[in-house]
Order: C-alpha cells, then sequence, then structure tokens
C-alpha cells in the first residue's frame, strides 16, 4: 500500500493556516477517524495567516500547500488539504500520482449523497463567492441551497469555542429552516471540534468536513493497486 516501507499508510494533512495549535487539532481530529494501519501527519503552513478568512488569503495560501504536497509526497500515501476552499488542490492532483482530497469537496460530495440538499454554516461571510464555487466546479449546484454565516467576528468567535458553538448552531438551524437543506456542513478546518460537537445537536445530518476528507482519502488510498 502507498509509498511507505512499512505496513501503515500515511496521510499528510495539510493546514494552509498558519496556526500549530489549529493543525494540532485537526489532526487529533483525523487520528480519530482513521481506521487502525492510518497514521496522520499534519503540516502547518508559515506564510498565510493565523486563520484564513478573505479570498485573496485563500488565494495567496495556494502556493505553499503546494510546495508541502510535493515536499512530502515520498513519504506519504495520501493528502488531504484542510481548509474550506481547497487552496492548491487541482495542482497537487495534476502534481502527483497521490490520492488528494480537499475537505470543501469531500464533505460536499458526502453532504449530496442520495440526492439530498445540503448547505453550509460557517464563519467567514468575505469567503462568500469562494464557498459558492465549490458546489459548481463539483456539478452539485443543484444540491447546493446556499451558505449561511455565524453572527460575530470569525476571529474572536474561535478565541470563544462555547460561544462559537451557538453562533455556529443558528447558522445551522437557517440552513434547514429558511434554504431547506437536508444536510449541513459545517464550512472550515479550524471549525473542526464545532463540527463534532453540533453532529450530535440536529435531527438533519451535521457533515464535518475533516471526518469527511479522511474517510475519502482511506478509501481513495485502499483503492489504489499494491505496489
Amino acid at each position: 500500500m502507498g509509498q511507505n516501507s512499512d505496513l501503515r499508510a500515511r496521510i499528510l494533512l495539510i493546514n494552509p493556516n498558519s496556526l500549530e495549535a489549529t493543525t494540532a487539532m485537526m489532526v487529533a481530529i483525523a487520528a480519530s477517524v482513521a481506521s487502525d494501519g492510518f497514521d496522520i501527519v499534519g503540516v502547518t503552513a508559515t506564510r498565510a495567516p493565523a486563520m484564513i478568512v478573505t479570498p485573496d488569503a485563500l488565494d495567496t495560501a495556494a502556493p505553499e500547500v503546494e510546495e508541502i504536497a510535493l515536499a512530502h509526497q515520498s513519504s506519504c500515501d495520501g493528502i488531504i488539504v484542510s481548509a474550506f476552499g481547497d487552496p492548491g488542490l487541482a495542482r497537487i492532483k495534476s502534481a502527483t500520482n497521490l490520492p488528494a482530497v480537499g475537505i470543501g469537496e469531500s464533505s460536499m460530495l458526502e453532504a449530496a449523497e442520495n440526492g439530498r440538499r445540503f448547505g453550509v454554516a460557517t464563519t467567514t461571510p468575505l469567503l462568500k463567492a469562494k464557498i459558492d464555487a465549490l458546489p459548481v466546479a463539483l456539478g452539485l449546484r443543484s444540491h447546493y441551497t446556499g451558505t449561511r454565516f455565524a453572527e460575530g467576528d470569525p476571529q474572536e468567535l474561535m478565541r470563544d469555542p462555547a460561544r462559537l458553538r451557538v453562533a455556529l448552531a443558528g447558522a445551522v438551524e437557517a440552513c434547514i429552516a429558511q434554504d431547506g437543506a437536508e444536510a449541513v456542513i459545517i464550512g472550515g478546518g479550524p471549525l473542526g471540534e464545532a463540527a463534532r460537537d453540533l453532529r450530535l445537536m440536529f435531527t438533519v445530518p451535521v457533515i464535518a468536513p475533516i471526518r469527511s476528507a479522511v474517510m475519502r482519502i482511506i478509501r481513495l488510498i485502499e483503492a489504489r493497486p499494491a505496489n
């Protein structure tokens, strides 16, 4: 399986945000989802802001994400880009022979399973156009009910987990009640812990993108022919 000499497959999780604590949180979530035989290794970008909240920051993160992927491609079996806009993912897919997924595409593909209509609940209104472009690129526009944003400044919300959960819950409720979403994605890698908690609060499926990406990359790795 893959390129490692031992029996364990290594999944590289790239955090396009530059906060090491966020990487540690995302790796812990990914490791809790991964099955036996898979190790999660996190790498943190250094040139991006601590939290990507603008289109320009998302765009400028892509080259470093690509650099990280290329630098580690010989020591991993699959790659996760763990920011919701999937910066650098298309280039990684074309420049390496490894399975690679983004948390944005993975969560939308899961949310749309069985023809479900889905929305996104998140904290970054300036990224609305970037988020709206994802379902179009994936051929899921007819399933997408739109994005609702938590009330409050994104970075202030991140500093108060309880307030973040409440604000995101309000956005999830709006996706369901106002937009008719049959599943709701919590849109953001740094929102991973909140997504895990919110999955337990609603009868409508709440999709946690890191979990979606780990499940998808494992399927892709396992589907590859043995060397």
